[in-house]
Formats: structure tokens, sequence, C-alpha cells
């Protein structure tokens, strides 16, 4: 099969080797066209030359083409991945330090939430492009996978306003069987799942291990595991007041609803700091930081590189794109969860939102079958995430200040820490730092720049976090065994 693939911010090493080493898993791929861009240009080299030994290293003359033009990579091209993050680092550092200034201690900061939210205006503002070039340049029908957090509005977005059909894709359910198995003792291929919901609150609605029922019984094994009760306290805690598992991790969980993380001196009962992503106030921020760090002075040493991957069905990721172009394309039939419009299938949540649930592919395409209602608790937990996502997706096409400002207020975690003042103040904050990455926002900015200036400011507590460890150099990285991006 020859055709084109194009990966947008293709300069992620965390994604995009990976999702190159599934894709050519695919016998019948060898012969794809890959197309990397990305606007950083050193990492682009860097990720494409570590692919193209991979490929070398397999025996594969696939061809890779590198290019900083966006429309080259395009042209053409029948599947599109978004891999990107908009303003990078630096916008991320933003996302994390101006809310903690108002008490709003976040682990992770780019689905929800104050970080999540500005994230999105970053992101959507970007996609809308992206899908303009798509439209022009790619082939007709092109498909485009979003793997760009915040996963839910930048897939919302590009559906609605972008008039591209895309697919957002998350590892959010394999992550949760992987847990669900530890907490039982079973192989995790030997569980059969249904979840619905919204990417990152999504419930694992059926959990089945041959004809057992697991879900009456996960709770008790949740509690009883020696390690999960410990690093998992908020997705036991809300299996509990709500009677069913979330995927997403106890970081990721933690600020998306108002109870864990609204008050500085609870938020430790709450976490594990192990890893991360167990609650670690700005982790995610703190392990890209040093994994890029590393990367950027390892490559060339011979480490940043490590060793060749190899290509196979063995070796290959439960990442969804992969499967679901090769079920388009051969007909083979896939099962995944993925997050599309919902349309009716979950039918207590709203149609326009984006919904993540069980879907088939095939050569005849992507089927989602009707999941029905969730859970009455549940959809309220869903329901008030869709609410703040609306406005935030609404605000970013718009460039309205006001409706991103309503967007912050009725954030659950937000709502909980700040008052509508403070809520104003820290939106003014947030809109100046990121000036860079917002052209819809260019007047909303400037006011925002005079009342800053003006003051008098609304006096904030300066927190540095209630669980934030420090970033290690790359001398101290050099020294851990195993993977640099581990938590302490």
């Amino acid at each position: 099969m020859s055709f084109r693939i194009a990966f947008i911010g293709a300069g992620s090493i965390g994604f995009t080797r990976k999702l190159v080493a599934d894709l050519l898993a695919v016998p019948e791929f060898a012969g794809v066209e890959l197309a990397f861009t990305d606007i950083n240009r050193r990492n682009l080299a860097m990720v494409a030359e570590l692919c193209r030994r991979d490929i070398a290293h397999n025996g594969l003359n696939t061809r890779i083409i590198s290019t900083t033009d966006r429309r080259e990579a395009l042209c053409g091209a029948r599947y599109v991945f978004c891999v990107v993050r908009i303003g990078g680092l630096e916008a991320f550092q933003h996302d994390v330090d101006i809310p903690l200034k108002y008490g709003v201690d976040q682990c992770v900061g780019d689905t929800l939430c104050a970080g999540g939210i500005m994230y999105a205006q970053r992101g959507i503002a970007a996609l809308l492009d992206f899908c303009r070039d798509i439209r022009e340049v790619a082939a007709p029908g092109c498909i485009l996978f979003n793997y760009a957090n915040p996963m839910a509005m930048m897939t919302w977005a590009c559906n609605q306003y972008g008039g591209v059909r895309t697919i957002g894709l998350c590892h959010g359910v394999q992550n949760g069987v992987r847990d669900i198995a530890l907490a039982f003792g079973l192989p995790k291929h030997e569980l059969d799942v249904i979840c619905a919901g919204i990417n990152h609150q999504t419930w694992y609605l059926s959990v089945k291990h041959r004809d057992r029922d697991l879900v009456p019984e996960m709770l008790a094994a949740f509690e009883r595991h020696p390690v999960l009760r410990e690093t998992e306290k908020v997705r036991i805690d809300m299996m509990r007041r709500f009677g069913f598992f979330s995927t997403e991790s106890n970081g990721h969980l933690s600020e998306y609803v108002p109870w864990y993380r609204k008050r500085p001196g609870e938020i430790r009962r709450w976490i594990d700091l192990r890893h991360w992503i167990n609650g670690e106030t700005g982790g995610y921020l703190r392990v890209c930081t040093e994994g890029r760090d590393w990367f950027t002075q390892e490559f060339g040493k011979g480490a940043a590189g490590h060793k060749p991957l190899p290509y196979g069905a063995d070796q290959r990721t439960p990442e969804h794109g992969s499967y679901i172009i090769e079920g388009l394309e051969t007909g083979r039939t896939y099962r995944g969860h993925f997050n599309v419009r919902n349309n009716g299938v979950i039918s207590n949540l709203p149609d326009d939102a984006i919904i993540e649930a069980p879907g088939y592919v095939d050569r005849n395409g992507i089927s989602m079958p009707q999941v029905g209602a969730l859970p009455l608790g549940c959809a309220a937990v869903c329901n008030a995430s869709i609410s703040v996502q609306r406005l935030a997706v609404e605000a970013a096409v718009k460039g309205d200040d006001t409706l991103l400002r309503q967007a912050f207020l009725l954030d659950p975690l937000v709502g909980a820490v700040c008052n509508p003042p403070e809520v104003w103040q820290m939106v003014d904050e947030m809109l100046v730092a990121g000036a860079n990455w917002l052209p819809q926002y260019k007047s909303a900015i400037a006011l925002a720049r005079r009342r800053l200036a003006k003051g008098p400011m609304i006096r904030t507590n300066g927190t540095k976090g209630a669980a934030r460890l420090r970033v290690r150099s790359s001398r101290e990285l050099a020294r851990i065994q195993g993977n640099p991006r581990q938590g302490h």
C-alpha cells in the first residue's frame, strides 16, 4: 500500500517515534510515505533521524519527508496525526504557575481546570489553521487523528468549526484496564470492558472476566491492593461515591472535580509522590522539562536514541491510531474507545459534546454503537466538565474573553478555590503571559495589560504548591537507571 501519513508536531519524541513503530508493524504499510512537520527545526531533525535509524534497523525502505512547511507535509495526505503542544513548555509553565498563585494546585493542567482551558485557547487557534490546510491540500476525505490535549476541546473545535473529520485518541482506557487487571491479579488481555463518558472522565460501565462481572467487586479489590490503595486514593474515593471506576490517573482526576485539591493542607492526603502521575503539584511539567533537557543535551552522544526500536506485532503499543488505519485500509476489524461527537451515542450527554465510547473499525469505516444512558451521578460529573468545555471552545473560536472568564468561573476546581474577582485577574495574567500564542485575543490582551498595570492588584498567596518537587538536572538524570522521565 502506498499513501501518505502526515505528523503535525512531529518533533514530539514521545508520540512520533512510537506511532511510527506501530504503523510499520503492519506489513502492508511498509510502502507508506511519512511526512513530518514541526515549527522547531532542531527537534524535527532529531526525531526524523531517530525514526530513520529505526526504519533502517528493521530492514525497511519507508520514506520520511521532514519539513517545516506544513502544507508541503499535508499535501495529498490520507491521514494526519496531530501531536502538538502549542506554546511548548514555556506556555505550559504559565498554565501551572499562574493559577498556583491563586491557590489552584494542578498536577497536570492540560485537560480541564485553569491550565487545560488556556491550553485549549492556544491549541484551538492553531488546529483551525491545520484544518484549513487539510481541507485545501490533503487527500479528499482525509481523517485527522488528534492526540493533543485538551482532547475533548480540541476535537470539538475541529469537528464543529474546522470542517475536517477528527477522531480524538487517548490511551486512558487501556491504562485503566492495566490497573484493574493489577487489582484483581488477572492478565489484562482477558478483561472485556465497556467504557463511556468524556475523555479523562470515562467510566468502566462493564468489566468482565470470562462470565464474571467484576464491577461489583472492584472497590474492594482496589481497597485491599497494597499499592493501588495508596496511589489511587482519588479514583477509589470517586468509585466509592459514584459506583464506577474512572479511566484517568489519580493526579489527572484530582484536578477535574472540586473536592480533592481545594485545600492545600489536605492535598497530600489524596496523592502519592512515588510517581508524578499520582498527584504531584506540576508533576507533568517537571518530567516534561527534565525529559526535554536530557534529550536535548544527550542527543548525538548515543544515549538519547537508546537502541533502535524493533518493529513487529509483539512490539506494538495499545495506541489506537495504527489499528484504526489498519482496519480502514485492510478490512481487519478493530474495537477501541474513541473520542467523537456524541450525536446520541450517550443519551444523557449533549449531542454536540465530544464523548469517549466504544467504536468498531473495518473497511466500511468507523462505527459508534449506542451506549444508552450513563448512571446519573457519572453523567452529572461529565456534564459539569462539558459546560466548561463548550464555553472554552466558543471562547477560543471567537476570541471572546467574557466566555473564557465564564469557563474559568464554572470550572469545578477553579470555582472551589477562587472568587470571581480572583478569576478575572487570573485570566488577565494568563492572557498577557500567553500573548504570543493567542492571536484571537489581541484586543482583550491589550485591555488586560492596562488593567494589570493600573491596579490595584488582588493580593495572592504566592504558594509554591502543596506537593511540588524540584526539576532535576541532566547530570542527576544520567545517574538514574532506566527511564529518566520517571518520578523521584
